[in-house]
């Protein structure tokens, strides 16, 4: 399976810590014994200790005091969690930050404080790395969690996030379709124009590192019969490694119904920090979770 390859990268990657802020969930948890058991990496969970200590021990497989990966740190509150697993990464303690039972809003004021925080002057932005039955390859979404609606030099950085990504993973040059309801420029649809742009910024060498062609609709992005059936000739058409959305609503429903619809599995985190954030939600399962801190450990790798 695709990302089971990514669990053995990982685990070829040594000396790798997560920090996990408010780690008192019970799928974080056995995403966090799956992770240790499998030697993705070293933990640090900031949090009620009282809790975590109680939700590991419920688990028969882990008995928290025998294993020296794992370390417990008590926190009295959802943010200072937040600033102490923050804090981990900033002082390099750790590689790779996790958000647990935490609202995303308190985890991310603390990414963004300028005193301690992860900031690099670039945009975040949301990437999922899906295996799709039936397709060969990573399909990689981006952005489905962060950028609202994005202008046109943020999505150039959205690309340019999704691309070290993508080499992180193992597509040397990859192919990136910016997505659009059609496939022409149409004043009236910024999408296209966006697109366009996108693509002549990346043959003037202002996005390196990727080829990028657009607008281009999903089916030819992702379809060579479609793009030929279109009597479109591009070397992304039919082949694109990396499906950029032009807002949040297209990311979401693309995401999820490739979750529900195409029983997709994924992994996804924040780029664009300092270091690679895993920004899962309550939804997901702990496979995902699973696959999402395998994702960052390769991406903190670059």
């Amino acid at each position: 399976m695709l990302l089971e390859s990514l669990i053995d990268k990982a685990t070829q990657l040594e000396g790798n810590t997560v920090a996990v802020a408010v780690a008192e969930d019970e799928e974080v948890i056995e995403a966090v014994i799956e992770a240790i058991n499998r030697n993705i990496a070293n933990f640090i969970l900031f949090g009620n200790k009282e809790k975590i200590n109680t939700i590991l021990n419920q688990n028969i497989q882990y008995p928290i005091t025998s294993d020296k990966n794992l370390t417990v740190v008590h926190a009295d509150s959802n943010a200072l969690a937040a600033e102490q697993a923050v804090r981990a990464v900033s002082n390099k303690e750790a590689t790779v930050l996790m958000k647990g039972n935490i609202p995303t809003n308190v985890l991310l004021k603390a990414v963004l404080n300028k005193e301690y925080g992860l900031r690099t002057g670039n945009i975040l932005s949301h990437a999922a790395v899906f295996a799709i039955p039936g397709f060969e390859r990573f399909t990689i979404v981006t952005d489905a969690g962060m950028n609202i609606s994005p202008d046109l030099e943020e999505k150039a950085q959205i690309i340019r996030n999704a691309t070290a990504l993508a080499k992180a993973i193992g597509i040397e040059y990859p192919k990136v379709a910016p997505l659009a309801a059609v496939e022409v420029v149409n004043l009236s649809m910024q999408a296209t124009v966006d697109a366009a742009a996108l693509t002549v910024m990346n043959k003037r060498g202002q996005i390196s590192g990727c080829i990028i062609d657009g607008p281009l609709a999903l089916d030819n992005a992702v379809s060579v019969l479609a793009a030929e059936h279109k009597g479109i000739q591009s070397e992304v058409a039919g082949r694109a490694d990396i499906l950029v959305v032009p807002t949040i609503e297209v990311g979401n429903v693309l995401y999820k119904s490739l979750i529900y619809f195409a029983k997709a599995k994924v992994g996804a985190i924040i780029t664009g920090a300092r270091a690679p954030i895993v920004l899962t939600s309550r939804a997901d399962s702990a496979e995902s979770k699973l696959y999402s801190l395998a994702l960052a450990i390769c991406s903190a790798a670059e």
